[in-house]
């Protein structure tokens, strides 16, 4: 439980498209300022879940309290929440700064209040000299920023981000990560960030929620989600192996695993694919029934080739369920595959 009373309450929210279900009983809170993250792969029901939260689609059942107030049957220019999707989305004839002033614009502030505003977005999000500029003269990168900027302009009392950085070029999604993250934090607003980007994910949230299938299986802060999964599926998503040791199965962390000759008993793993990713060692094998695992390692000795028949061995693992999930084991105990 938050230690304060929530920005955003959700209780028991589902959602259908048709007589399909979407959303099943979403129960979670997020707090004053915080950056709550909804991880999950595609076709899990983030995006359902942000539009119900923003008004957009009118959920089945449940209730979305924000600040308290009841909100679920309030229509979304009423709700105060503010909502970024993957496309920035701007207005194609207005200027940088005419696209972020168009919300304080339509609150009737003045001129000066709106220049005010402006000015703190432009040089919070690293904007200064584009305020002339059309949105076809800016990157990728500098769309979000204005996207965002426009968005934080109306002061709402909570953010929902779309997967707003999925069109962004690699080498330049850390910087815009932590971009948007320090302009959240300034502007002291709650927000939401739906992402299947685990990384990314596990980077930017005070708390994460895994969404699988319409349902939220689990809501911690990143570190304790990464050191304790809680079931199979969840530890798969976040990059774990699902290996079979001597009291059944673990999740593995991929730099855990070690790789050796098979000896003449036991099952043997058979490699895929292995190569390097810039000073790491990646490969991938498959075990006889057909389960994927993942090796990373430093860039030294042979590399495995397809084909090639190995065993498996780690010292550091979370035991899975069956019974309830347990803390790292030991390094004295060991696993074999």
């Amino acid at each position: 439980m938050l230690n304060s009373e929530p920005m955003l309450r959700v209780e028991g929210l589902s959602a259908a498209w048709g007589r399909t279900p979407v959303l099943e009983g979403v129960t979670f809170e997020v707090g004053p300022g915080e950056l709550f993250v909804l991880l999950g792969p595609n076709g899990s029901g983030k995006s359902t879940l942000l539009r119900c939260l923003a008004g957009l689609e009118a959920p089945t059942l449940g209730r979305i309290f924000l600040e308290g107030r009841d909100v679920t049957g309030v229509p979304a220019h009423r709700r105060g929440i503010g909502l970024m999707f993957q496309d920035a989305a701007l207005f194609p004839h207005r200027t940088v700064y005419e696209n972020i002033a168009y919300a304080p614009l339509l609150q009737r502030r003045s001129r000066s209040s709106v220049d005010e505003e402006v000015g703190r977005q432009v040089a919070l999000l690293g904007l200064s000299g584009f305020e002339d500029r059309a949105p076809d003269q800016l990157s990728g990168g500098e769309r979000q920023r204005v996207a965002l900027a426009r968005t934080l302009a109306a002061r709402p009392r909570m953010v929902l981000l779309d997967e707003p950085f999925a069109s962004i070029d690699p080498e330049l999604k850390a910087e815009l990560r932590a971009d948007f993250r320090r302009a959240l934090r300034a502007a002291g607003a709650s927000a939401i960030h739906v992402t299947h980007d685990r990384p990314e994910g596990l980077f930017l949230g005070d708390r994460v929620g895994l969404l699988f299938d319409g349902h939220l299986d689990r809501v911690a802060p990143p570190i304790q989600l990464f050191a304790d999964p809680g079931s199979e599926r969840a530890a798969r998503f976040l990059g774990y192996n699902i290996l079979v040791g001597a009291q059944g199965p673990e999740a593995v962390d991929p730099r855990e695993v070690r790789l050796s000759p098979v000896g003449p008993d036991g099952p043997a793993l058979t490699v895929v694919a292995a190569g390097t990713t810039g000073g790491e060692r990646l490969v991938i094998l498959r075990t006889s029934d057909g389960a994927r695992v993942e090796v990373r390692g430093p860039d030294d000795g042979e590399t495995p080739a397809p084909g090639d028949l190995l065993r498996a061995t780690w010292s550091r693992s979370i035991r899975m369920p069956p019974g309830p999930p347990g803390p790292p084991k030991d390094a004295k105990n060991r696993g074999v595959l």
